[in-house]
């Protein structure tokens, strides 16, 4: 027994009474204790979760972008004429599963003459939304071309009405990118 404890139980003896009586038990004394730990607890619990979440579809997303700018960099793009829609769709089947695939990506496909000219701008505008006026130009043999693609994934935890989403409709923008220069193709 600890030396405050033996000091507690020894004043709930010399104690009579209610107060004594109150001083002496410690039926409740677990389930208060987990009241004031399990906040905190399940808070950090579900945010360990969310990031856990957020990165695995971040990784999916980068792997699905990666992929369809591959047949940009291989000129089946090119070939085929495949529009912005059609990429979009060829993306958006690296993502099966993810339910509103088309509503929620937005991809971006810039030609440049060159590394040093690539400048990307940011995806949010200034009323907190996703802008949707992104180019597709797939470019031709040799020429340098980014792929980004940005997904809005929603935020299924907001703990007291926190939020760590820069986004007006309170989702979670992830992004991927990739630069390269499109092999020397034939046609």
């Amino acid at each position: 027994m600890t030396r405050l404890r033996k000091l507690a139980t020894g004043w709930a003896r010399r104690g009579s009474g209610l107060s004594g009586r109150f001083a002496r038990r410690a039926d409740g004394s677990v389930a208060v204790e987990f009241a004031i730990v399990s906040v905190p607890f399940f808070a950090l619990l579900f945010a360990i979760l969310e990031t856990a979440l957020i990165f695995f579809v971040g990784q999916i997303l980068d792997t699905a972008v990666t992929q369809a700018a591959r047949q940009i960099r291989t000129g089946q793009v090119q070939q085929t004429k495949l529009n912005a829609d059609g990429f979009k769709a060829l993306v958006c089947s690296g993502l099966a599963g993810f339910g509103d695939c088309a509503g929620n990506l937005a991809v971006e496909v810039v030609r440049y003459d060159d590394f040093n000219s690539v400048t990307l701008g940011s995806p949010v505008g200034a009323d907190g939304k996703v802008k949707d006026d992104f180019g597709f130009d797939p470019g031709k043999r040799g020429d340098v071309v980014v792929v980004r693609g940005f997904y809005q994934w929603p935020a299924f935890f907001n703990m007291f009405g926190t939020s760590s989403t820069p986004l007006a409709n309170g989702k979670h923008l992830l992004g991927a990118a990739v630069a390269f220069r499109n092999e020397p193709f034939p046609w």
